[in-house]
């Protein structure tokens, strides 16, 4: 049983990674500035999971949100950041104020859950961070540039910190779910049917949230399209966007 903590979970991936944990005897607690969905877990996991409404971009609430969370199930095993925010407009058409927002939710949010947990994790002598990324980060990606930058920070600040924080037995990772059917990716021009479904990448990150691996995918195929994302991060990029855009095209 492992305590685990996840910021952004009351619906898409981040809900059904909490099932997961839920079903496999985890105690979970869940940080998102909206939890009415997730909240009808606690029906029946009464005693497992605690939810508590905090904003990623606020950095009180977040660290009561933790101090919460610790006080009902002890020390922190496993946190992750999963709350996003996504744009889907070309950069002339996105103001300034848009790439702060957007940076304030996905690099600062993880940043702020990280300065929460960090220190507890290091007296503890022992945890994991988890972020979770997109392979838009490393490839990059047309009409997306506010979070594929954000993303691509989180891939280096994980790198950071896991060097500076191996002495301390505290590891980083990075999640990278596929192309996935959620609110978040509903702004992209692809149908249905070429999204993943969210269940089952959610229930297959839970799956795999204790891997030794830097890089956590919820498949084996989603790993070895992330090898060629992260060899061939340009030629991807590319190559992803001209089929979304000639799907948008055909549709």
């Amino acid at each position: 049983m492992a305590n685990i903590l996840i910021v952004g979970a009351d619906q898409g991936i981040g809900y059904y990674m909490v099932m997961q944990f839920l079903e496999n005897g985890d105690h979970v607690s869940v940080l998102d500035i909206r939890t009415d969905h997730i909240s009808e877990l606690q029906k029946q996991y009464k005693s497992l999971l605690f939810v508590f409404k905090a904003d990623a971009t606020d950095k009180v609430s977040l660290s009561e949100g933790v101090q919460e969370a610790v006080a009902k199930f002890g020390n922190i095993d496993i946190a992750i950041h999963n709350a996003c925010l996504c744009t889907f407009d070309s950069e002339p058409d996105t103001d300034y104020e848009v790439y702060k927002k957007v940076f304030d939710v996905n690099y600062f949010g993880a940043l702020r859950l990280t300065k929460a947990v960090l220190p507890l994790m290091r007296k503890a002598g022992k945890g994991r961070i988890i972020f979770t990324s997109s392979g838009v980060g490393i490839m990059g990606f047309g009409n997306i540039s506010p979070y594929a930058s954000s993303k691509g920070a989180i891939e280096a600040l994980a790198k950071c910190l896991l060097i500076e924080n191996q002495e301390y037995g505290v590891s980083f990772h990075i999640m990278h779910p596929p192309l996935t059917n959620t609110a978040s990716a509903s702004g992209l021009s692809i149908p249905k049917e070429f999204k993943a479904d969210p269940e089952k990448v959610g229930r297959g990150l839970a799956q795999n949230a204790c891997s030794k691996k830097f890089v956590i995918c919820h498949s084996f195929s989603q790993s070895v399209q992330m090898k060629l994302c992260y060899r061939h991060p340009l030629y991807m990029g590319k190559i992803m966007w001209k089929m979304t855009q000639n799907t948008a095209i055909s549709d």
